[in-house]
């Protein structure tokens, strides 16, 4: 009986306890899911940003140039190579041994109108010219015994003493006499003509380029003996281009006037030697390969014998500047200034803002491109110089003060420099 009691009273007990372990297996899982909920509804709200201070906006700097309107002086720069005006080949006209070279017949030697270059052996024709003289004067005598013929026999024609016949052959004779001194006389200018060739004489001012012959040389008729060329004056070609000769005026006759050039040492730049000439004529064609027309001008006394000019040599490149028409109410444009061949940039004086233009150049040269556009470029704009990189359009510009030439050399000073100082 007591052990049925315990039995029922432990039954009892448990039933209890399974309830809440089963109230707890149930409400535990609801828990963790709540909490869970919870912590991600939370976790997902977007969290507040603190709100940053708007950024200044960047400003492109560059240097500027105002632009004013004005007249401009059209300069053609070109280059050329000296040429002599006059270069000839010397050959001998008669054959014979070189005897004596003179000393202005030398490599680079100068010499004068009229000045002997080159003697060849003149005995034969000494001897020549004798004979011919001798000729002379026989066929002189001889017309002077057919002229006493002749009247003799034209006074006893009038007598009747001898026939009409006898008087024509005495005619005929006088006239062959004549003929016969012609003859004579002309083989004697031609003997003095011989033995004058043996002397070669300088056809004008000149110098000698190439000497081809040399003392005891036996040359003929016709020999090259070396080649000279006139120093009075040299000549120069010019090459211009259809765009350079719409400004220039260029002689095409005698009559036009001539145009004044300048002309510098192409090889050496730093050379300071100018020489003027003028500009003569043109070639009249174009020249087939680069189609430019080729002006040819004048330099006098290119060696400076009057002038004291340093020489101008022939076969030395020179620069020529030939000045051309003014262009009126012109902007000159700095070269570095524009891009891509026709673009600038301009700034707003008031909005300090970037302006790109598309210019129509009418001339250009090293240094500038001039403009004549009012409706783009106007008088008075400021002119961005700074190399720009893709600039957009209407960027704010900040303007970079030019630096006096002053301050810009103090800062070249070398800091080494200043410590010994």
């Amino acid at each position: 009986m007591t052990q049925s009691l315990n039995s029922n009273s432990s039954s009892s007990g448990r039933e209890p306890n399974r309830a809440l372990e089963l109230l707890v297996r149930m409400v535990l899982p609801l828990v963790i899911l709540g909490v869970g909920i919870g912590c991600y509804s939370y976790l997902s709200q977007p969290l507040e940003k603190s709100k940053d201070p708007p950024a200044e906006e960047e400003k492109i700097r560059t240097n500027v140039k105002q632009l004013a309107m004005q007249d401009y002086q059209v300069v053609v720069n070109t280059n050329g190579i000296v040429l002599a005006h006059n270069e000839v080949e010397l050959s001998a006209q008669v054959a014979g041994q070189v005897k004596t070279i003179h000393p202005s017949f030398e490599l680079g030697a100068s010499f004068t109108a009229g000045d002997v270059l080159v003697e060849l052996e003149s005995s034969d024709y000494e001897t020549a010219l004798a004979i011919a003289s001798a000729q002379v004067d026989g066929a002189k005598s001889a017309l002077e015994l057919a002229k006493l013929v002749h009247e003799r026999n034209k006074a006893l024609f009038e007598k009747s003493s001898i026939s009409e016949a006898e008087v024509n052959q005495a005619d005929a004779t006088r006239k062959q006499a004549a003929a016969q001194l012609d003859s004579a006389e002309a083989q004697l200018r031609q003997a003095q003509r011989d033995l004058d060739r043996t002397k070669i004489i300088a056809p004008f001012d000149g110098r000698v380029r190439l000497k081809q012959i040399g003392i005891g040389q036996l040359v003929s008729a016709g020999t090259p003996i070396g080649t000279v060329f006139a120093i009075d004056y040299a000549e120069v070609r010019l090459p211009l281009s259809s765009r350079e000769m719409k400004f220039l005026t260029l002689p095409e006759s005698i009559e036009d006037s001539p145009i004044d050039v300048t002309f510098r040492d192409a090889i050496d730049k730093n050379s300071d030697s100018v020489w003027h000439g003028k500009i003569l004529r043109t070639e009249g064609t174009l020249d087939q390969d680069s189609l430019e027309l080729f002006a040819i001008a004048r330099i006098v006394d290119p060696f400076g014998h009057e002038s004291g000019q340093p020489p101008l040599r022939p076969g030395q490149p020179v620069a020529a500047s030939v000045p051309g028409m003014v262009i009126r109410n012109a902007i000159a444009l700095p070269r570095s200034a524009v891009r891509q061949l026709d673009q600038i940039f301009l700034v707003d004086k008031t909005a300090l803002t970037l302006s790109e233009r598309t210019i129509v150049p009418i001339w250009s040269d090293e240094d500038s491109v001039i403009v004549q556009d009012p409706d783009t470029v106007h008088d008075g704009a400021l002119l961005a110089t700074t190399t720009l990189v893709y600039p957009p359009e209407g960027a704010k510009v900040e303007i970079i003060p030019d630096i006096p030439p002053t301050t810009a050399e103090a800062k070249t000073t070398s800091p080494k420099g200043s410590a010994a100082n």
